[in-house]
């Protein structure tokens, strides 16, 4: 189902992220998540893909096994680094002759063993010019949804980590949206005040298409560093680090109070009138199923 289709229904969208395991034993791990959740009847679900490339394959086994096996629309993610035009418009055509119908265009980040990767040779330098080529292989006719893949991009409600100039950011978001994007799915973030503000902004500047919020709920001390290292810099309110810190480390209070938080960040929203939740699960069911129980959505949609 194309992303317009999807975002079009009554009611704000509610989708999950995953990541390719690289295990056999992970991936079974990752089915029986996936089976759990997809009596939640999500929107739809994205999958990752690894920095400069490296779940290639990974990825796209993944979106084909969730596309074949149940009836969740998936949303592959791609990245302009390291590939060249030739490599994309191949992946695109794999992903055409398959049915995807969406992907989500990304700048993407270096493979992590080439800290000094030099960019000045990619064919991409920035998420909008993989757009525009997305836009341009959909005027091509080569997929069977006349209009081509729906078009995701990314949106940083607490500030893009590379460009501390908030104004040169919009203009950056801008240039991704008038290159051809459909929807704008953010980065994680911890406080509603910089989505809300994010979201005004994007009216201001002209940004008219929806706006889909990302979350993840907090399950771990550890994690916490980890989520901060993923998203390169996450602010946690000062109300979240006093109720973790009553916790005194115990992993069940920890886990308890971050899904309660994400729950309270969900249920206000829902009422800010949001396009759409996207929860970044870590390949993990539970805390998404609680959150849902806790903002009554597990008995609507089941």
């Amino acid at each position: 189902m194309h992303i317009s289709d999807i975002l079009s229904q009554d009611g704000p969208s509610l989708s999950f992220e995953f990541f390719p395991p690289r295990t056999k034993e992970s991936f079974d791990a990752l089915y029986q998540v996936i089976a759990e959740l997809e009596p939640y009847k999500p929107s739809f679900v994205s999958v990752t893909y690894g920095a400069g490339g490296t779940t290639r394959d990974l990825t796209h086994d993944l979106v084909l096994r969730i596309k074949e096996t149940t009836g969740i629309p998936p949303v592959p993610h791609l990245t302009c680094i390291g590939h060249t035009e030739a490599e994309i418009d191949a992946i695109l055509q794999r992903y055409a002759n398959a049915g995807v119908s969406n992907i989500l265009a990304l700048r993407g980040d270096p493979p992590r063993d080439q800290p000094d990767y030099d960019r000045s040779n990619d064919d991409f330098k920035f998420a909008a010019d993989l757009v525009a080529f997305i836009k341009k292989f959909n005027q091509s006719g080569r997929h069977p949804d006349a209009r081509g893949f729906g078009i995701g991009v990314a949106g940083f409600p607490e500030g893009h980590p590379t460009t501390p100039n908030r104004v040169l950011e919009m203009e950056y978001m801008k240039a991704k949206v008038d290159a051809g994007a459909d929807y704008i799915c953010t980065q994680l973030f911890f406080d509603n005040h910089d989505f809300f503000d994010y979201r005004e902004r994007c009216q201001i500047a002209g940004i008219t298409i929806p706006i889909i919020a990302g979350i993840m709920p907090v399950t771990s001390v550890k994690g916490m560093s980890r989520m901060a290292e993923l998203a390169e810099g996450a602010r946690y309110p000062a109300k979240l680090l006093r109720a973790l810190e009553r916790a005194n480390g115990n992993p069940e209070s920890v886990e308890r109070i971050g899904t309660h938080y994400a729950a309270q960040q969900c249920l206000e929203l829902l009422d800010g009138g949001v396009d759409g939740i996207h929860f970044y699960t870590l390949n993990k069911s539970k805390a998404t199923r609680e959150i849902y129980a806790s903002l009554g959505l597990s008995q609507a949609l089941a």
